[in-house]
């Protein structure tokens, strides 16, 4: 038996995540960033940009569609012809993390391990101990 399909076609499920990003942008309007400047101390209000997340989508969707999980797991090939804009989507939210984290609008540390970037630093230590029982 088939699952119920919540997208019957993959520009349903693209339309689902350009609504998913907008949303994003509104939601940035929430979490702001509050300074003082000048010298009169006037108060600027910077929206924090938000990144994309797989997690971030599939609560999206679920609050506003149904479940999707399935579409990204495709198991038993049942949303074969979704794998394209799921790569996409995955790939998207990759990209926006890495660089993101790069230009410091993100934590990279938090990036870094979303995203499997490890700096992997190889150390070889070759030691010899020469001990003379002679004596």
């Amino acid at each position: 038996m088939h699952p119920t399909r919540i997208f019957k076609h993959p520009d349903e499920l693209e339309q689902a995540w350009s609504l998913y990003k907008k949303d994003l942008d509104q939601k940035a309007l929430d979490w702001v960033k509050i300074q003082y400047v000048g010298k009169e101390g006037e108060q600027k209000r910077d929206p924090y940009k938000l990144p994309y997340t797989q997690e971030g989508f599939e609560i999206f969707c679920y609050e506003n569609y149904g479940q999707v999980d399935q579409y990204f797991k495709n198991a038993k090939g049942y949303y074969d012809e979704f794998v394209p804009i799921c790569s996409h989507i995955k790939k998207t939210i990759r990209n926006n993390q890495i660089t993101g984290g790069m230009l410091g609008i993100y934590n990279p540390s938090i990036t870094q391990r979303l995203n499997s970037l490890v700096e992997k630093q190889e150390t070889k230590i070759d030691a010899s101990i020469e001990i003379d029982f002679t004596d």
